[in-house]
């Protein structure tokens, strides 16, 4: 006679499935209202799911440690590429400020709403989005198209 040392398995009924899944569905009508679903997710977005799925497992079969470890790496490559994102517009903006103010003094040749302007610059605003004074208005540094030395 053989002996199986079998572990019990448990699974849900139908209707305890149903009464999960209307609860599921109360508590995110409840933590997340009415809010519009977004079309990127961030790296907090990430670890609220990481940290669900290892709450709601199913205890009979846990996540195996090669998987959790591949979601903490994408985790962790998923910050990672975000500092970067930020240090790069980050870059970005203060390039394009550095531009601006170094075309002060300068004649530069814009185009806004298909109008070219040829004008001086006497003035510039630094920031996200830089803006030159040109001929007394301002536009943005973006409308520039072409600086011309000054003599």
């Amino acid at each position: 006679m053989e002996i199986q040392n079998a572990m019990p398995t448990w699974e849900m009924s139908a209707k305890e499935k149903a009464l999960l899944n209307l609860e599921v569905d109360r508590l995110n009508k409840e933590t997340f209202g009415s809010r519009m679903p977004k079309q990127e997710l961030g790296k907090n977005d990430f670890l609220e799911l990481l940290i669900a799925q290892l709450t709601h497992q199913d205890p009979t079969s846990p996540v195996q440690d090669t998987e959790f470890i591949a979601q903490m790496a994408q985790f962790s490559s998923l910050e990672q590429m975000m500092n970067m994102t930020e240090s790069l517009t980050f870059m970005n903006e203060t390039l394009s400020s550095s531009a601006a103010v170094n075309a002060v003094g300068k004649t530069v040749e814009l185009d806004t709403m298909g109008e070219t302007i040829l004008g001086f610059v006497t003035a510039t605003k630094p920031g996200a989005t830089p803006e030159v004074q040109v001929n007394g208005s301002w536009y943005s540094w973006k409308d520039v198209k072409t600086i011309y030395e000054s003599n």
